[in-house]
């Protein structure tokens, strides 16, 4: 079971891992493009802030999973220095149990919420992208989190050492 894990994760980290590198470089590619034109050109791409702004929402959210697998989250650690190895694994599933139903309850909100606005045709103001399909995306990475934490409750991965500052 655990290789399995392993191999679902891995898959999902290279999948995200690549989409978040494209995601990156188009970024890189039309603030440059962007900067370009209005500046030498003196033509700036038009929309250019608001793909800017859907392929941030894309790459943040594509990201959240990765972050999530890999332990990057902000945590704090004074509760497991009056831990034992055991205490401290106990605590981190419970966390991870806590965190996974708390983000799926979230990634059933925004799934909701992407319902209104498809159903209102939101779209972007200057080149009317509709919005619906990326508020189901956001709402699809969510659910993906929130799942990586449950999995992590019952294949937890290798806690983190220690740290002691020397001071």
């Amino acid at each position: 079971m655990a290789s399995d894990h392993s191999e679902a994760g891995s898959w999902l980290d290279r999948v995200l891992g690549a989409a978040a590198a494209l995601l990156l470089f188009g970024l890189m590619l039309l603030t440059t493009a962007d900067v370009i034109g209005r500046y030498i050109f003196n033509w700036p791409l038009r929309g250019a802030f608001e793909i800017t702004e859907l392929l941030l929402l894309t790459l943040i959210f594509a990201g959240l999973p990765l972050a999530s697998r890999a332990d990057e989250h902000v945590t704090l650690d004074f509760i497991d220095l009056a831990l034992g190895p055991r205490g401290r694994l106990l605590l981190r599933r419970l966390i991870d149990f806590v965190c996974g139903a708390i983000i799926l309850g979230l990634a059933w909100r925004v799934w909701v919420k992407a319902g209104k606005i498809g159903g209102y045709g939101d779209t972007t103001e200057v080149l009317r992208v509709p919005v619906g399909p990326f508020v189901y995306f956001m709402a699809g990475m969510v659910a993906v989190t929130g799942i990586v934490h449950l999995v992590k409750v019952i294949v937890p991965s290798a806690p983190r050492a220690l740290k002691f500052d020397a001071d």
